[in-house]
């Protein structure tokens, strides 16, 4: 996969305003390059304003985990998929506690962002109602 794509999607999704400083709220422009990470190879960026330190992870479901902006794609696209956690930890080369923990985070945020309205139809037909819904062993 292309990292600079990778990075690019994860700022669209995660930081739609931009990347700013978690601390005071200053643009990217306003700071200046730091390092880079050593796990995860994340530029690591140093608010002029606050001398506070973020990268792309900060404020997100990743902070302070050490996957690269590949593996983080595709973490979020086999989850969405429904895998199996299992099986999505072996490929991955990751715990399965790390996988459920991911898994529960990526699902909690998007059953809050869900509308509250109820849907304007009163029949659902039963492929919709059950798409991605897994399978029992």
């Amino acid at each position: 996969m292309n990292r600079k794509a990778c990075e690019n999607w994860i700022k669209e999704h995660f930081h739609p305003e931009g990347l700013k400083c978690p601390h005071c709220q200053s643009s990217l422009a306003e700071a200046s390059w730091f390092r880079k990470t050593p796990k995860s190879d994340l530029d690591v960026y140093r608010c002029q304003r606050c001398q506070g330190v973020y990268n792309l992870y900060s404020q997100t479901i990743f902070e302070g985990r050490h996957f690269t902006p590949e593996e983080v794609v595709v973490l979020i696209r086999e989850v969405c998929q429904g895998k199996a956690t299992a099986k999505i930890a072996r490929e991955m080369r990751l715990s399965r506690t790390t996988v459920t923990e991911v898994r529960q985070l990526l699902q909690s945020n998007a059953e809050k962002a869900q509308p509250q309205t109820p849907l304007p139809d009163l029949e659902v037909e039963t492929d919709e109602m059950f798409q991605n819904a897994g399978e029992k062993k």
